[in-house]
């Protein structure tokens, strides 16, 4: 077991700054149930440090030009990349995710997306002149970084979910503050060792910790300007209720239940494999899984039998072994709630196919079995709600249009898939189905590409050219001709 020295400092102005906390937040392992640390709670003192010192350092303009801003992410980038073994592992230890998915998502991720925005701002100008209309003149449109960003990310992928944030708001010349997970802070002290060691500039970043009531005052502060947020559809409305009443602009990056729509020309086979990814990674705590698995009726039971298999054939285990593709949930809560959801798929009426408890042979651990259940009614449960572990629902349609409007049928919209051997007719389905994003075939984020939801799975972009803009006021100056 690792276990890490107690934390009692927090990362604010470019240094580490003494807590005033009296209370301590525990860390415990999601593999041996045991405390591995413990971070401090932020104090209302803390927290306004921490934003007086983001907005002197916008204010003083530290970010300077976008090549400075360019050059300034790319040192954090490889100061950050000389830690992402150090970074993944510690992610895999606070939160159960597999090591072999953690290296990429937790280790290499971050480091590619700060490259990314480093060249995105770069070749981005500052200022573009338009002809005016309908009185001939130009007008200059200046892009103007928005201020200081409170940033708050979840524990499934702590760090390049935060890192979704960091370096859009870095790149446009903001100032954050992150309060990560109580779950996953740990890792975050690895963020700003390497924030020290590339020299990035004083109060540009800073990470405080504590629970919901950190965040909720943090979102409310006179001091921030821009709220970025990714959690639960719960806490985002009332996010959005507090940024609504003050005006304050909001990026909310939400739950989901997303659809796989398996075509009646697909392969069996190769569509089954790509679900475990698609359905199941992370051990299902992944906000934009396929977890409503929709059936040509006609080809029904095959599929439950292949799907059933697939999961119950997934190697389970310690999250720190490479063979592992199931690790333990992150907490006793979460896994609590995910029995609970199966509980309610039995009462229901659905037939349980596999899983449904802890997996044989792992009495110590926040473990549940890749759990399928077949005879899924969409309104049912475990249909309609996310569940945010490992637990797919088989529903059976009778024609492409029956399974668009089930895919459809759902208060989420974040992610989903279509699985055919026909991409054109994949693409055709994709178009129709209400999602923020969507995959032919595999689902997979694009550094280039807007990612979000539409409905109860949020607001706003991340990623791309529209996750620079989140971060960014147009101002327009208008000439005489």
């Amino acid at each position: 077991m690792t276990t890490i020295a107690p934390q009692t400092s927090l990362f604010i102005g470019g240094g580490w700054h003494t807590s005033s906390a009296t209370e301590s937040i525990p860390v415990i392992s999601p593999l041996t149930e045991a405390e591995i640390g413990s971070i401090p709670s932020s104090t209302i003192a803390d927290i306004d440090t921490a934003v007086t010192a983001a907005r002197r350092a916008f204010r003083a303009g530290r970010a300077g030009t976008p090549a400075d801003q360019a050059g300034m992410l790319r040192r954090f980038a490889d100061a950050l990349e000389a830690r992402t073994e150090d970074r993944a592992r510690c992610v895999t230890t606070e939160n159960g995710m597999p090591i072999s998915l953690a290296r990429f998502a937790e280790g290499a991720a971050p480091v590619q997306l700060l490259r990314y925005y480093a060249d995105l701002v770069e070749a981005q100008p500052v200022e573009e002149r338009r002809a005016s209309r309908p009185i001939p003149g130009t007008t200059v449109v200046r892009r103007e970084p928005v201020g200081v960003v409170a940033a708050i990310s979840p524990w499934n992928f702590p760090a390049i979910l935060s890192m979704f944030k960091i370096a859009p708001a870095l790149a446009s010349g903001c100032a954050v503050v992150l309060k990560p997970s109580p779950e996953t802070t740990l890792d975050s002290y690895i963020l700003a060792e390497a924030a020290i060691e590339s020299g990035l500039p004083q109060g540009l970043l800073n990470i405080v910790t504590g629970g919901a009531d950190v965040g909720q005052y943090l979102v409310s502060h006179p001091g921030i300007d821009k709220v970025a947020f990714t959690g639960s559809t719960r806490a985002g409305r009332q996010i959005g209720k507090v940024c609504g009443e003050l005006l304050r602009p909001v990026t909310l990056e939400l739950g989901g239940k997303s659809a796989a729509l398996i075509l009646d020309d697909a392969d069996i086979a190769q569509t089954v494999e790509g679900l475990a990814t698609a359905s199941l990674l992370n051990t299902g705590q992944t906000c934009y899984m396929s977890t409503r698995i929709l059936v040509p009726r006609s080809q029904y039971s095959p599929y439950v039998d292949a799907i059933t298999a697939m999961a119950a054939g997934l190697p389970v285990g310690d999250p720190l072994d490479e063979s592992t593709f199931i690790g333990p949930l992150v907490s006793a809560q979460q896994r609590a709630r995910v029995l609970s959801y199966i509980d309610r798929g039995r009462a229901d009426g659905a037939t349980l196919t596999t899983g449904g408890g802890a997996p044989e042979g792992l009495d110590r651990g926040f473990f549940v079995a890749p759990t399928v259940f077949a005879d899924v009614d969409n309104d049912t449960a475990i249909a309609r709600e996310e569940i945010f572990g490992p637990v797919l629902s088989l529903i059976p349609y009778d024609s492409t249009a029956d399974a668009i409007a089930i895919a459809n049928d759902s208060s989420y919209g974040l992610g989903g898939t279509v699985w055919t051997t026909d991409t054109e007719r994949g693409l055709d389905v994709a178009r129709q189905v209400e999602t923020g994003s969507f995959g032919v075939n595999t689902f997979n984020l694009d550094w280039g590409s807007p990612f979000g939801g539409v409905k109860d799975s949020g607001i706003g972009r991340e990623l791309g050219p529209e996750g620079l803009a989140a971060y960014q006021n147009t101002k327009s100056i208008f000439l005489t001709a």
